[in-house]
């Protein structure tokens, strides 16, 4: 069984969006409503929802297509912004059984450059309103190691706390040994705590064992306190507070 709490909202649940939603597309804003709504096409986290009508007309092409897809039949758009078309990308359900859903489009993540929550960026998907996310500073013993090499030590880490995932473990940079650790190229986002500025890899002799570690030098607003600090996957290091080494996960979210 893991140590930490689990998503627990069944597949199919469809609630209110009480934030303003708004889509960009090489700088043209293709969406902007306050009538959006969740849905959980499982468990994680959900999509948003939007009414057509709150999608500009002047940028959605009727590519004249239905689909059978998950809610019944959906009528197919494409979205247009200069020479850049997006075929696809957008599945109406003029007709759907489920409230919530009928008259309301899927808008792809992706086919957006940028996706606003008021007048907050949101990466990657949207934000679940069930999950929370906490960093709390801790004076537990906390280490780090690979093949018996330590990485981290500190009696001072943040730990951040998110439904869904492993407790994650933040250094103080003054508290990682960099001998075994390289920078690479790899940059991930995530919906609360927004880009990473930094990962790691370890490297012991010839082997590299990519992207163990990784850092938010400018985290949202809400995660503040993890700023330019590190922290390592309970995935791939060996982790250990307080003595006792922690069991590794299967999850891979930083």
């Amino acid at each position: 069984m893991n140590d930490f709490p689990q998503a627990i909202l069944p597949d199919n649940r469809v609630a209110p969006v009480p934030r303003r939603i708004r889509g960009v597309l090489r700088d043209q804003v293709v969406v902007d409503t306050i009538n959006a709504v969740y849905v959980w096409e499982f468990p994680f986290y959900p999509h948003y929802y939007i009414p057509l009508t709150d999608i500009d007309p002047n940028l959605l092409v009727d590519e004249q297509q239905d689909q059978h897809l998950r809610w019944g039949t959906a009528h197919r758009y494409g979205i247009r912004v200069g020479d850049d078309y997006r075929a696809g990308v957008v599945h109406s359900y003029p007709d759907a059984a489920v409230d919530g859903i009928r008259g309301r489009a899927h808008i792809d993540w992706s086919a957006l450059d940028s996706w606003f929550e008021e007048d907050e960026q949101v990466f990657v998907h949207p934000r679940n309103p069930y999950t929370r996310v906490d960093a709390l500073r801790s004076t537990r013993s906390v280490s780090v190691g690979i093949d018996g090499i330590d990485l981290a030590r500190s009696s001072s880490t943040m730990m951040v706390f998110e439904t869904g995932l492993p407790t994650r473990y933040y250094f103080n940079r003054t508290e990682v040994r960099f001998d075994h650790l390289v920078r690479s190229d790899t940059v991930t986002a995530c919906p609360y705590k927004g880009r990473t500025t930094d990962y790691w890899s370890f490297r012991l002799g010839d082997d590299i064992l990519p992207d163990i570690a990784w850092a938010y030098d400018f985290p949202t607003r809400q995660l503040l306190p993890i700023s330019g600090l590190i922290a390592f996957y309970n995935e791939k290091a060996d982790i250990t507070v307080d003595g006792e080494r922690l069991p590794r996960p299967t999850t891979h979210f930083s």
